[in-house]
């Protein structure tokens, strides 16, 4: 028997789990991971600190994995998903030359605003399938040369290496020896033309970034190089004993699309986490868009490149952090489904979630948050359930784009993500969408996506058709009731959303 090792770098924590060859968990390590938001809308993280909370979490796995009794020779490789538009800058010892940069922050909303005013969103569109936005790293990445004149000086002097979060663990964890990512990483930068899956020069010359070192683009599953790195307080020193081959990298949300069996035309899955991501496989050819939807890589192996409509909301899961932690509604999450359930009805009361602008189809960056139609009546109850209802909301607007685009309608959509477990959350959805909602039995589905990736090309997953029968073998669904109710609730968001 050979087991993968999933790594998944998040914005919150980074989970590691290992799997067996039937995608079965085995072993998990989990270690919270600490973020800096700021009132100015900038969003940073430590990078060094980002590599060693992937070893605590990887060497708690570990651990697990040996008292079960397993040996960590079996283990075939490694594969990473990360969050996707945060990036960091370092020289070529692996020193950090900024914080980095987190994908939710807001810094460079008047560099946005500029580039688009000097009319390059249309050239952006066209050459990397999306637009000019804070989302994206490129943008946040000319900010800092702006106001960092120290750091434009090693710019100019070729000394500075550019990577997300996939190649900057990379880059460490084989000791410098390997500068790559993968196709869905790279895209996510603004800097990929994405139809010949290169660094696009005329993005780069017009920007004055050619002397940014960029690193090597290759599929999503592939040979990254052997993991190196060892650290004599950690478990992970067996890995670098073992030279373990690290064959997969993939932002999270793609590997998410992957890991519930998203292989064919048509097919979606929304990823219900701190923001949301909804993303459609639309086949072999890198369509764009006419409703506000983004076109990025779906997910790549050798030989095979899949794109996808992407709707990125902003705000899913922050939401309810938002309300746990600064307006003091509850103590857990889990504890909405109840609260939201005291209230017979929404009351007309609707919160615009806008806390980082909104996202997809609206692409209103600059719009802040907002609660609709409180009065005296109104209780915590009303505003939970407005919030939670936001989610569906926020997904219907996006699949009824993507509809639009595809030229069909969906009939069913896979789930997963931390909300996805809150079942006031899923019912309203499926009785909102009217169609089936899927979800698999292994929660964790990023972490799945990058193994399974990992794992075809180290030879534990023979093929893309065997997954996708692993995948059919652990889907529950949840039907739509006849729930009329919905729409009207619906109708009143769009009011409150364009009024």
């Amino acid at each position: 028997m050979k087991y993968i090792l999933a790594i998944d770098q998040g914005t919150s924590s980074t989970k590691s789990i290992i799997f067996d060859n039937q995608g079965k968990v085995i072993s998990k390590g989990h270690a919270d991971l600490h973020t800096n938001y700021f009132d100015n809308g900038f969003v940073e993280q430590d990078p060094e600190e980002i590599f060693q909370n992937v070893l605590t979490s990887v060497s708690l796995c570990l651990e697990d994995f040996q008292q079960k009794e397993y040996n960590p020779k079996d283990i075939a490789s490694c594969g990473i998903s990360n969050q996707r538009e945060t990036f960091v800058l370092w020289d070529k010892t692996g020193k950090a030359l900024s914080p980095a940069v987190v994908w939710a922050c807001k810094r460079s909303t008047q560099v946005c605003e500029n580039l688009i005013n000097q009319g390059q969103n249309e050239l952006i569109k066209q050459h990397t399938g999306l637009i000019i936005d804070p989302y994206f790293s490129g943008t946040k990445l000319l900010w800092l040369l702006e106001n960092n004149s120290d750091l434009k000086a090693q710019l100019d002097q070729g000394k500075v290496y550019f990577g997300t979060v996939d190649c900057w663990l990379l880059y460490k964890l084989t000791e410098g020896k390997s500068y790559k990512t993968d196709h869905t990483n790279a895209h996510r930068t603004l800097l990929l033309n994405i139809h010949s899956l290169t660094w696009d020069k005329e993005i780069l010359a017009l920007w004055g970034l050619e002397k940014l070192h960029l690193p090597e683009v290759h599929p999503s599953s592939y040979d990254y190089g052997n993991w190196t790195y060892s650290d004599e307080k950690s478990a992970v020193g067996v890995l670098a004993q073992n030279q373990l081959p690290i064959t997969a990298l993939i932002g999270d949300s793609h590997a998410a699309t992957f890991g519930e069996g998203c292989f064919d035309k048509g097919t979606a899955k929304a990823t219900l986490g701190t923001g949301c991501s909804i993303m459609s496989n639309i086949g072999n050819e890198p369509l764009i868009s006419s409703n506000g939807m983004l076109t990025t890589v779906c997910w790549s192996v050798e030989g095979r490149v899949d794109y996808a409509f992407e709707g990125a909301i902003v705000s899913c899961g922050s939401t309810i952090e938002w309300l746990k932690n600064e307006m003091k509604f509850f103590t857990h999450p889990s504890e909405t489904e109840d609260l939201a359930q005291k209230v017979k009805d929404n009351a007309g009361v609707y919160l615009i979630p806008a806390f980082s602008g909104l996202g997809a189809p609206h692409w209103q960056m600059s719009r802040k948050a907002s609660i609709q139609a409180i009065t005296f009546g109104t209780s915590i109850n009303h505003i939970v359930r407005a919030a939670l209802e936001s989610i569906p909301y926020q997904i219907k607007d996006v699949l009824d784009a993507m509809s639009k685009d595809m030229g069909k309608d969906f009939s069913s959509i896979s789930i997963n993500g931390g909300i996805s477990h809150n079942k006031f959350v899923t019912t309203f959805l499926a009785d909102l969408l009217g169609f089936s909602i899927k979800k698999q039995a292994n929660h964790d589905i990023s972490a799945l996506g990058a193994a399974y990736l990992a794992g075809l090309k180290s030879g534990v997953y023979q093929s893309i058709d065997a997954l996708s029968e692993l995948c059919k073998a652990n889907i529950t669904s949840i039907e739509p009731a006849d729930n009329t109710l919905v729409q009207t609730y619906y109708e009143g968001w769009q009011k409150a959303l364009n009024g």
